[in-house]
C-alpha cells in the first residue's frame, strides 16, 4: 500500500531505532538447540539465550508481545523489531524464516500465541553461514519439544480498539503418529491503520504544506501447512507450504495543501489552496513451497540438508489521485479536479531457489560447516501511468519493468573449542550477484541497467568464560545488503500534486563492516559495545527545488521528491547496558536498558538518479542536500512483570522506552516514549489479557531537516499507537504432543526482498 511505502521510506529506512521493512537474506544455516537449565537469560558463544518457559510473560500472549519484551529487543511502531545496535532482526523459527513477506510476518508473529515457545536466541552478529544483510542480526524462536504422539494446539481470539476497531483471530494445531508429523497454522483478521499527517517543505520564497488523514483498510489471512516423515532412523524427508493474502480496498489519502510563493510584482505572496483525494486498491498474495531431506551421517551431530524452493508473490495495485482547487476551509470549489493522475501498478515475483549444507562435527570439539546456495528471480513491473488536466488526457507513460537476478553463494565456517573456558569461530562467505533490468518506456541510458559483482564476506568470533560469573566475547562481520524488489521498481508513489516517492532501479548494494564486544555478568548483567560503518547506504532522499529536466524544462512549482538512492557513507557507535533478574522471591521480573548511540553521517545529493533532474532555487542556481551532521542520543528501555497473587494467575506488565533525538538521512527525528501496561489472568487451559499501549501518547514520529541553502524539510507522522487489545486464548489437546521437525527452507533468502 502506498501509505505503508511512504512511511517506511521516510522513518523505517533511517531509523536508528526501528529498522527497514525489506532485507535480503540468501542462506540461512539450522541453529542447534541449547539445554537450558533454570537461568532464564544466558550467553553462549555466538548468542543470547532467553529461556522464555522460566519466564512468566509467555502465556497469554501473542508471539510479537513476547519478543518486544525480550532483552536486546525493542520495537517504537509496534510492527517491525529491533536487536540493540542493529538496523534490523531477522526472525527464524526454529533456524529457518518462513517464506512470507514482511507484512504476513507481522500479522503471523501477531496471531501466534506465544505458549508453545521454549526459548528465544539473539544472535546480534551472525556467522558465515548465514547471509544476512547490512548490520542484521538474528531473533531465533524455539518452539517447546514434546514426548508422546497425540494431538495438541491452541487457539486466540483478540479485538482491539485504536483509532479504529480491528478483531484477528488464529487456530494452530500439532499432530504426530509415529513417523508422521503434521502441523497446521491459519490466522485472519482485519483492521484499519490510520495515521495523521502534517507534511511541510520549502524556503524563505516559496512553501507548501500538507495536512491531512490516511485510512488503510486490511483483511487478511495466511497460515501454514507442514508435513515431516521419517525415513529411516538417520534420514527425514519434509515438505512444508506457507501462504498469506491481504487485501486493502477503498484505501483513501486526504490532504489539505498550502501553496504560497513570493510574487516580485507584488512584492508580496501568493497563497493558493488545494485538496489532494487519492484513493487505493490494493491485494496481495504469498505462496511457497519447501522441499527439505536431511540426513545424519554419525552419532556426533554430522548432517547433510539439502532443499529445494519455489516462491511467489503477486501485489496488485490501483491508485487514482485527484487534486481540487481549495478555499482556505478546505471546501473544494469546482466539481472537476485540476489533476488526476490514475496508476496500475502490479508486482509478480518468482523465484527459485536451492541450497545444500554439510556439518562435520569431530570428537575434539571442532566442528567444519561447508555449503552452497543458488538463487534464481525474476521479478515483472508492467506498470501505466495515466495524467488528465482538467480531465483532458495529457500523458500516457505505460513501463514494463522487468528485473532478472541470479545469486551464487558458498561458505566455510570453522568451529573450535579449546577448553571450558574458550571458544571461536571463523569463517568466510563469498557470493557473486547477476542481476539485469530492462525497460521498455524509458530514455536509451535507463533502459538496460546490469550488475555484476562478487563479495568476499569474512567473519570472526572469539568467547571466553573468565569464570562462573564472567564472561566476554568479541566479534567481527562484514556484510552487504542488496535492495529490495519494490526498491528497484522505478514507479511513483503519488502523496500531492508537487510531492511523491521514487524508487529507483540504479540502487546498488551497499556494504557494511560491524564489530561487537560484549561483557556479561552472572548471566543477568551486560554490557555491550557496537560499531557499524556503512557504505553506499540505501535510503531515501528528499530532493526539492524547481526541477530541471535534461532537455531544459524546468516546473513552475517548487516539488518535493523522496528519491531511493545510495547516500554517502554511515557510522554508528553505541554502548548498551542492561539487565534480566527477578526479585522478590520472583514477583517481580524486570528487563531493564539504558545505551548511548552516536551517529556519524556523511552523504550529498543534487540530481534525481532516476532520470537526471537537477533542482534549482528562485535564482535559478543548483541545489545539493547534504547530510554531514552528528549526533548523540540516549536509549531507555524497560519491560516488568508484576505477579499479583502466590498462584500466579494474575500478572501486571509495566514496559516503558525513550528514544532520544537524534540525526538519520532525512533530518533531525525527534526524541520518541511510550507506556504501555497490561494485566492477565490464567484460569485453567484459559487466558485473558489486557494489553493498553502508548498511554501517554507520546510515540508520535516528528523529523525536521534545515539545509544551509535555506530549503526546510519538516514531517509528523501520528499513527494513533494509543489503543487496547482484549485477547482470550485457549490451549487444548496433549501438551506432551512432539513438534514436528523444522526445515530451513531454500527460499528463505528471497522472502524478505518483497514488499
Amino acid at each position: 500500500m502506498k501509505t505503508q511505502i511512504f512511511i517506511a521510506a521516510l522513518f523505517l529506512s533511517g531509523f536508528a531505532f526501528a529498522q527497514e521493512k525489506k532485507s535480503d537474506s540468501v542462506k540461512t544455516k539450522k541453529i542447534e538447540e541449547v539445554v537450558l537449565t533454570k537461568q532464564v537469560f544466558k550467553k553462549q558463544s555466538d548468542r543470547f539465550v532467553y529461556d522464555v518457559a522460566a519466564s512468566p510473560v509467555a502465556k497469554g500472549n501473542t508471539t510479537f508481545d513476547l519478543l518486544r519484551q525480550t532483552p536486546l529487543l525493542s520495537t517504537t511502531d509496534d510492527k517491525t523489531l529491533k536487536i540493540v545496535g542493529k538496523n534490523n532482526a531477522l526472525i527464524y523459527i526454529n533456524g529457518r524464516k518462513t517464506n512470507m513477506d514482511a507484512e504476513s510476518v507481522t500479522q503471523f508473529l501477531k496471531n501466534t500465541p506465544a505458549e508453545n515457545i521454549q526459548k528465544i536466541e539473539v544472535i546480534t552478529v551472525p556467522g558465515s553461514e548465514f547471509q544476512v544483510e547490512s548490520s542484521d542480526g538474528i531473533i531465533n524462536i524455539i518452539l517447546k519439544k514434546k514426548m508422546s504422539d497425540g494431538l495438541n494446539g491452541n487457539m486466540r481470539m483478540s479485538n482491539s480498539q485504536n483509532k479504529y476497531n480491528g478483531s484477528s483471530a488464529s487456530f494452530s494445531a500439532n499432530y504426530r503418529k509415529d513417523k508422521l508429523g503434521v502441523s497446521a497454522n491459519l490466522y485472519g483478521g482485519d483492521n484499519i491503520q490510520a495515521q495523521h499527517y502534517v507534511l511541510r517543505n520549502g524556503n524563505d520564497l516559496s512553501s507548501n504544506e500538507s495536512t491531512g488523514n490516511i485510512d488503510d483498510p486490511n483483511q487478511y489471512i495466511g497460515g501454514y501447512l507442514n508435513f515431516d516423515y521419517q525415513l529411516t532412523e538417520k534420514s527425514n524427508l519434509a515438505l512444508s507450504w506457507n501462504s498469506s493474502a491481504n487485501k486493502s480496498y477503498n484505501s483513501t489519502v486526504n490532504l489539505f495543501n498550502t501553496i504560497r510563493s513570493f510574487n516580485e510584482k507584488t512584492n508580496a505572496f501568493d497563497t493558493y489552496y488545494t485538496n489532494s483525494k487519492n484513493k487505493e486498491d490494493a491485494r496481495s498474495y504469498n505462496n511457497s513451497v519447501n522441499l527439505n531431506y536431511e540426513l545424519k551421517t554419525d552419532s556426533l551431530g554430522s548432517k547433510l540438508n539439502v532443499n529445494a524452493a519455489y516462491l511467489n508473490y503477486k501485489r496488485f495495485q490501483f491508485t487514482d489521485n485527484k487534486t481540487f482547487l481549495a478555499d482556505p476551509s478546505g471546501n473544494n470549489t469546482g466539481l472537476i479536479p485540476t489533476q488526476t493522475i490514475t496508476q496500475n501498478l502490479p508486482q509478480i515475483i518468482n523465484n527459485f531457489s536451492s541450497t545444500v549444507d554439510y556439518i562435520q562435527k569431530f570428537k575434539n570439539d571442532f566442528t567444519v560447516a561447508i555449503g552452497g546456495n543458488f538463487n534464481k528471480t525474476k521479478t515483472d513491473n508492467d506498470t501505466k501511468n495515466n495524467t488528465f488536466k482538467e480531465g483532458e488526457p495529457t500523458e500516457f507513460a505505460p513501463n514494463h519493468f522487468i528485473y532478472d537476478e541470479n545469486i551464487y553463494g558458498a561458505y566455510l565456517t570453522l568451529e573450535k573449542k579449546f577448553s571450558d573456558k574458550l571458544s571461536g569461530k571463523i569463517g568466510t562467505r563469498y557470493e557473486i550477484t547477476n542481476s539485469l533490468g530492462t525497460s521498455d518506456n524509458a530514455t536509451k541510458e535507463y533502459r538496460k541497467i546490469e550488475r555484476n559483482y562478487n563479495n568476499l564476506l569474512p567473519y570472526l568470533s572469539v568467547n571466553y568464560a573468565i569464570n562462573d560469573k564472567n564472561n566476554i566475547s568479541y566479534a567481527f562481520s562484514s556484510r552487504m545488503r542488496r535492495p529490495s524488489f519494490w526498491e528497484l521498481n522505478p514507479v511513483r508513489n503519488i502523496l500531492t500534486e508537487t510531492n511523491y516517492t521514487q524508487n529507483n532501479p540504479f540502487v546498488k548494494a551497499s556494504s557494511t563492516y560491524n564489530q561487537e564486544l560484549t561483557y556479561m555478568f552472572k548471566n543477568s548483567y551486560f554490557l555491550i559495545l557496537n560499531h557499524s560503518f556503512f557504505k553506499d547506504v540505501i535510503t531515501q532522499v528528499p530532493l526539492q527545488g524547481y526541477a530541471k529536466s535534461m532537455d531544459g524544462k524546468i516546473t513552475e512549482q517548487n516539488v518535493l521528491r523522496y528519491i531511493r538512492t545510495n547516500f554517502g557513507d554511515k557510522q554508528e557507535m553505541s554502548a548498551m547496558l542492561g539487565m534480566n533478574k527477578t526479585f522478590f522471591n520472583q514477583y517481580l521480573t524486570m528487563n531493564f536498558n539504558v545505551g548511548v548511540q552516536h551517529n556519524v553521517n556523511n552523504g550529498s545529493l543534487s540530481v534525481d538518479p532516476t532520470n537526471g533532474d537537477i533542482f534549482l532555487d528562485k535564482e535559478g542556481k543548483q541545489i545539493v542536500y547534504s547530510n554531514n551532521i552528528k549526533s548523540t542520543s540516549i536509549l531507555i528501555q524497560t519491560n516488568n512483570t508484576i505477579r499479583l497473587d502466590k498462584k500466579k494467575t494474575w500478572f501486571l506488565g509495566v514496559n516503558y522506552f525513550f528514544v532520544d533525538k537524534q540525526q538519520i538521512e532525512l533530518g533531525m527525528l525527534k526524541n520518541l516514549s511510550s507506556l504501555d501496561v497490561s494485566l492477565k489472568k490464567n484460569w485453567n487451559d484459559w487466558t485473558f489479557a489486557l494489553n493498553i499501549t502508548d498511554v501517554l501518547r507520546t510515540n508520535i514520529v516528528e523529523i525536521e531537516d534545515y539545509q544551509a541553502n535555506g530549503n526546510y524539510n519538516y514531517v509528523r507522522n501520528d499513527q494513533f499507537r494509543r489503543g487496547g487489545t482484549f485477547s482470550i486464548t485457549y490451549n487444548f489437546g496433549n501438551q506432551k504432543v512432539k513438534k514436528v521437525r523444522d526445515i530451513e527452507g531454500a527460499s528463505d533468502a528471497i522472502k524478505t526482498r518483497t514488499r
